[in-house]
């Protein structure tokens, strides 16, 4: 199982190469999918610096705006949405040889079929940091029963709570996957003095790596940053929740079906564990990033899991940082243009 994500070039890199190419007239035509307001900003602002001419629309990628990369070998994709196998076909069909994804991630393309129809996909880089930061505060957050407390004090209930908090220098912290925001997290939780252990099939940095099971049945706090694919599914399955600590913690900023939910629910419901804190959840596709006020919701382990007292839930969002989005947007075209200049001189 690899767990580390691919490493990507950095930020401070994909700058230089931007100001380098302050200078340079329009030349190449890059179609951009499911882009946001403030995706779509930073693309208007950054494309001309590097030569570049943006298609830009917010909707995803599919068969019926295909249109939109004709005359354009290069695209960038969003990770909302899944690109289906008919949507690649036609993408190869109009000319497109290339997807950059704004995402670390690629389990929403079928990279084994794009390879079969002759379109080449990679991930940018972005800041590990945006993530980094978020799964210490979700710790923190977990670990401090700050979700019963921030709803008891919105109801001017301002008691103590019945339990009391723990401090991460008390307790052991099972960091699974050591890529670049495995790294990371690693880096600010030696800050705390806790007791750091970590899972990889490639070792990489300095830290006190064991197996899966051991991992699990000595953390306090288990965090997930491996990279979701057919190996990692549900790495968390219900046998090794089963192998965890009476009381951990689960952190969740990786991918949602690294992590069995239907496992999970009753694992917390019997107090077996004591926590857990979820960026990204199975079924989330279609619910976040959408406003489903008026609407409902229809995952049952969602509408579930936000009932419980001990159980944080936020829509995907550890990514979203100002840093971030920008690095993602610069290589993101950084990528494209790499492609575009390999296939000029291949």
């Amino acid at each position: 199982m690899t767990y580390s994500e691919p490493a990507r070039p950095t930020a401070r890199r994909t700058r230089s190469l931007a100001s380098s190419s302050s200078s340079a007239v329009p030349t190449t035509g890059i179609t951009i999918y499911g882009c946001g307001q403030d995706e779509a900003a930073l693309f208007r602002e950054m494309a001309p610096r590097f030569g570049v001419i943006p298609t830009i629309t917010d909707a995803a990628v599919s068969e019926s705006n295909i249109e939109l990369a004709f005359g354009n070998r290069s695209i960038s994709v969003g990770h909302k949405t899944r690109i289906t196998n008919s949507t690649l076909l036609a993408l190869s069909q109009a000319g497109v040889t290339y997807i950059s994804t704004r995402s670390i991630g690629y389990n929403h393309i079928d990279m084994e079929y794009a390879n079969t129809v002759g379109v080449s996909v990679e991930n940018v880089a972005y800041s590990p940091d945006s993530v980094a930061d978020y799964t210490l505060m979700l710790m923190l957050m977990a670990v401090r029963n700050a979700k019963s407390t921030v709803r008891r004090t919105d109801m001017h209930d301002y008691r103590l709570n019945d339990v009391r908090g723990k401090e991460l220098r008390d307790l052991t912290i099972g960091v699974i996957g050591t890529g670049r925001i495995g790294t990371a997290v690693v880096d600010r939780l030696r800050g705390f003095g806790c007791r750091i252990l970590a899972h990889d099939n490639r070792p990489k940095i300095a830290a006190d790596y064991v197996p899966l099971d051991e991992l699990l049945q000595l953390s306090d706090i288990v965090t997930l940053h491996a990279p979701l694919n057919a190996d990692t599914h549900h790495l968390l399955d219900r046998r090794r929740i089963e192998q965890m600590k009476h009381g951990a913690f689960i952190i969740n900023t990786g991918r949602g079906p690294l992590l069995d939910t239907e496992a999970l629910v009753p694992a917390l419901e019997s107090g077996r564990l004591g926590g857990a804190a979820l960026d990204v959840l199975e079924g989330e596709e279609g619910i976040f990033y959408a406003d489903c006020r008026n609407k409902p919701i229809e995952s049952k382990h969602l509408l579930r899991l936000q009932e419980l007292p001990n159980v944080l839930i936020s829509p995907h969002t550890a990514y979203y940082t100002d840093h971030a989005l920008s690095d993602t947007v610069e290589n993101s075209i950084t990528n494209c243009l790499k492609f575009e200049s390999r296939n000029q001189h291949g």
